[in-house]
């Protein structure tokens, strides 16, 4: 039975794609250097910017630790800034407390305290799953939170530790205003830890970590250690995440308890939303994305930017569900697969199916778009004026101009997305 090969030549070229796949999904590709290449131009377009671009780094490698656990490993959590806060904290009280402000030893022992901690809390809550795993890893980082208000004498409490130094990096290069030198840091550390977590992903480690993902059962049943599995990838993540507040606080030269907020887990989450989890450059784009996006909403409107994100979230949950890149991987598999069905069948004419509930959900996008609208131009009139003036006056206008163009941009964007997921096609008999 071995020696039958599949005659249908679909078949043959299904196979040999997965085979080719298999064999060069781990080779580095020309497309992998933009994010790279983009990063060092900013460098010499936006030389005044370097701060921001600075936190922008910081939070692609926080996105990226999360995005091993979640994306890879299937592990849901609400709660990573607590190794955030960890690595963040140990470089801080180093400094402050112990004298230690060599940067490269305090980012380090940042990295491995928090990977220790990591290792020690995901032994008890990897067991569990759902609802029960979320709420453990929100109580887990409320209550370091809470330690270190406690001992407001050590941490600073609340005011925080400000006014840290560091020792110049590698003893030679010293820190300007702008964060030309922690650019270029935080850059090659991020560059590191990329070429590590990528290792894993491609390795038979991060194979089993995909198996345990998508059928934790099954690899119960082959006798896979999935416990261990899970808490050594969690501690490599708690490890990188650390990384990632160590150079926070040193690229800022203060802490505060607030890197233990619930919104810096929640917002790390977005960012791997919007780009895509499972996918090596989705905390690039996400991270890249949320922070441009929160930096304009911020200066547009300092009181209701926030509804720009939330707005963009939930165009990403009903448009792009596997995130930005996974959108773009639908539109290249489409024109790929469309190019090899040209290859496989004569060039006879064509047209469109509409089924019913293609109609249907092109109306419920139109009525999504029309809610969002109404919503942006409620919050875009209130930015001006007054609540009741509001709405008195001109919000009944402006809202219900915002609904139609969002109806309209609701409409159009399902509609694309209709013609190329979900489009039927019969062929025309040849008259």
């Amino acid at each position: 039975m071995s020696d039958i090969k599949p005659r249908d030549p679909a078949i043959l070229d299904a196979r040999e794609r997965g085979a080719d796949y298999l064999v060069r999904r781990h080779y580095f590709r020309w497309t992998e250097a933009l994010p790279w290449l983009i990063a060092i131009a900013c460098f010499f377009l936006f030389p005044n910017r370097m701060t921001f671009g600075n936190q922008v780094l910081i939070m692609v490698m926080f996105a990226l630790s999360l995005d091993l656990i979640l994306g890879y490993a299937g592990v849901v959590t609400l709660g990573h800034a607590a190794f955030f806060g960890v690595g963040a904290y140990t470089v801080a009280l180093a400094s402050l407390r112990l004298g230690w402000s060599e940067p490269i030893s305090g980012l380090i022992a940042g990295g491995l305290l928090a990977g220790i901690v990591g290792a020690a809390v995901g032994w008890f809550i990897v067991r569990y799953r759902g609802l029960t795993l979320l709420m453990l890893t929100i109580a887990f980082a409320a209550m370091l939170q809470e330690s270190g208000n406690l001992r407001s004498d050590l941490t600073g409490g609340y005011d925080g530790l400000p006014g840290l130094m560091f020792d110049p990096l590698l003893g030679y290069f010293q820190y300007d205003l702008y964060g030309h030198t922690n650019y270029w840091y935080v850059l090659v550390v991020l560059a590191v830890v990329f070429y590590f977590v990528r290792r894993i992903v491609y390795s038979p480690f991060g194979q089993v970590l995909t198996g345990i993902r998508e059928n934790v059962r099954r690899m119960h049943a082959i006798g896979s250690p999935v416990h261990r599995r899970l808490v050594t990838v969690y501690a490599i993540s708690a490890a990188i995440a650390g990384v990632a507040g160590a150079l926070f606080t040193q690229t800022n030269a203060y802490v505060t308890l607030t890197v233990f907020d619930f919104d810096n887990s929640a917002k790390v989450m977005v960012m791997l939303i919007l780009g895509g989890t499972g996918r090596l450059y989705g905390p690039f784009l996400g991270a890249a994305v949320y922070m441009i996006l929160e930096d304009y909403f911020s200066k547009l409107s300092p009181t209701f930017w926030q509804l720009g994100i939330g707005l963009l979230l939930v165009l990403a949950v009903l448009f792009a569900r596997r995130g930005l890149l996974g959108l773009a991987e639908d539109a290249r598999g489409w024109f790929a697969a469309k190019e090899r069905d040209k290859e496989r069948r004569s060039s006879a004419p064509r047209r469109l199916v509409w089924k019913r509930e293609h109609w249907t959900a092109l109306g419920s996008s139109a009525l999504d778009g029309a809610i969002i609208g109404f919503i942006a131009g409620f919050a875009i009139n209130m930015k001006q004026i007054e609540l009741m003036t509001a709405f008195v006056t001109g919000m009944p206008a402006r809202a219900l101009t915002f609904t139609l163009i969002g109806a309209g941009i609701g409409a159009g964007i399902n509609a694309i997305y209709l013609l190329i997921t979900s489009r039927t096609s019969v062929e025309e008999q040849a008259s």
